[in-house]
């Protein structure tokens, strides 16, 4: 939870997650080194100095890191965990449901765990959809598209097999649609991510929520454009967000176009863990105001209600998360002073 100088509370969900396992011994072979490896370039890069971990750390963090940098550290109430199984490059997979859903009966009432689909899996893969979501009542699902099966790299959301998966989504009460369409990851395709294949399934399905991960960075344009005619598409801040810090009006830039475009509405949070770490995002996000010009051109701002809805509230309605409740259900948590930053953590 994080309350302001003046004590009002923010609850605070994590939109994107991950508890991967990127180690030497998981790789399957020189693929699955570039993506990890891709991955704490990203994390060097756009992170703060005193942010940085050690690679070995990054490779695989333990249950406890990750519950103490959400929950104890982080400011976070709630958290998503994204699944992202790349089984072509990690033996176990790198981030898999049911490693995610060890996790969640590890720490009753923090993570919300989505699952996963692969069209290219054709009847196996729904029959797997349908244990997810009788094992698990998964309420969402993380697409990874341009990931590699076979000789295949990749596929679309517009592919005759995927839309047969959504349908299925829809009959399972299966309704919130997480998809990548942010910057390519070493060795994957970029085309793979593009954002255009949103705008036909958004519009196919109604009963569908589709949240664009990383608001499809670099296309940031495409996306806008499609998102403000689709009611049901909402941006993902994860990976955007970190250029707070290295990049300041650059976010500028990109909050303001969503702002503009989307709306204070269907803009969701994601710390994008284990790439970045929640407390000094949330930090500086809180502190962040609008610039003067960009305020002055996009006639947008970032007032506390808006911040209030993108750290959690968007993300508690899309998962229908009664706020009030899983507050009392925290409430006996102790609460404590932040050392660095504004606010408070419980």
């Amino acid at each position: 939870m994080y309350v302001t100088k003046k004590g009002e509370e923010i609850f605070v969900i994590d939109g994107h997650t991950h508890f991967w396992d990127g180690s030497p011994a998981n790789q399957r072979n020189v693929h699955g080194k570039q993506f990890i490896d891709c991955f704490f370039n990203y994390h060097t890069g756009l992170s703060p100095k005193e942010e940085l971990w050690p690679k070995e750390k990054f490779e695989k963090y333990s249950a406890e890191d990750m519950h103490d940098d959400l929950f104890v550290k982080g400011y976070v109430d709630m958290a998503i965990l994204q699944p992202t199984y790349l089984k072509e490059f990690y033996v176990n997979g790198f981030n898999t449901t049911e490693q995610n859903h060890k996790m969640a009966e590890a720490y009753p009432g923090r993570y919300i765990c989505n699952g996963s689909f692969d069209p290219r899996e054709g009847a196996k893969g729904i029959e797997y959809l349908h244990k997810l979501k009788e094992q698990y009542d998964i309420k969402g699902v993380k697409l990874y598209t341009a990931e590699w099966r076979g000789d295949s790299r990749g596929y679309k959301l517009t592919d005759t097999s995927c839309q047969e998966y959504l349908r299925w989504c829809e009959k399972l009460g299966i309704k919130n649609v997480h998809v990548h369409k942010g910057p390519t990851i070493l060795p994957l395709n970029r085309d793979a991510f593009d954002v255009a294949d949103i705008d036909d399934v958004a519009t196919s399905f109604q009963n569908l929520n589709f949240i664009v991960e990383h608001c499809g960075l670099p296309r940031l344009d495409d996306f806008c454009w499609i998102a403000t005619q689709e009611t049901n598409v909402y941006a993902g801040l994860a990976v955007a967000i970190p250029f707070i810090h290295s990049r300041p009006a650059y976010f500028a830039h990109i909050i303001s176009e969503l702002l503009f475009w989307v709306g204070e509405d269907k803009i969701l949070f994601g710390s994008d863990y284990g790439i970045w770490t929640p407390k000094w995002i949330i930090d500086k996000f809180m502190a962040f105001e609008m610039p003067k010009d960009v305020a002055a051109e996009t006639g947008t701002s970032l007032t506390l209600e808006s911040k209030r809805k993108i750290l959690g509230l968007n993300a508690a309605r899309l998962y229908d998360i009664d706020v009030a409740a899983q507050k009392q259900k925290l409430a006996p948590a102790p609460r404590q002073k932040v050392a660095a930053g504004g606010g408070w953590f419980r």
